[in-house]
């Protein structure tokens, strides 16, 4: 489905602008770092959580580098799997926010292979 999983998906490195969760941070009562998480908001974040499917045969797991066509690192997965539903690899990563555009091609490094995977709009599953 695409829900963060705390510890992996987001952490006390995360903030909820960038995890995609900015609909659930409501500014309108007081919080700690309010101020500073609305100003993320209005600026947009540096990089931001996508989902992506691969291309071809793998498994992404949590820790793997994303990175682009020349093999230089531009993120990190933080959860995947095979889908038995979808029959493909599926994960969750950061990647900087000019990337993380559904459609954008990356590759995720697994062991010495840099697998093409693109980046989805979630959910993963649409039944």
């Amino acid at each position: 489905m695409g829900y963060c999983l705390y510890g992996n998906d987001i952490n006390d490195t995360t903030s909820p602008i960038e995890a995609g969760l900015g609909w659930i941070t409501k500014f309108t009562k007081d919080f700690v770092n309010a101020d500073a998480l609305a100003k993320e908001k209005e600026q947009k974040p540096e990089r931001k959580l996508v989902g992506f499917e691969l291309d071809e045969r793998g498994i992404p797991r949590h820790g793997y580098d994303i990175v682009d066509g020349d093999g230089s690192v531009i993120g990190v997965v933080t959860s995947g799997t095979m889908s038995p539903c979808l029959q493909k690899g599926i994960g969750m990563g950061y990647v900087p926010r000019v990337l993380a555009k559904a459609g954008t091609q990356i590759h995720i490094q697994v062991r010495k292979k840099a697998i093409p995977a693109t980046i989805i709009k979630l959910p993963f599953y649409k039944g």
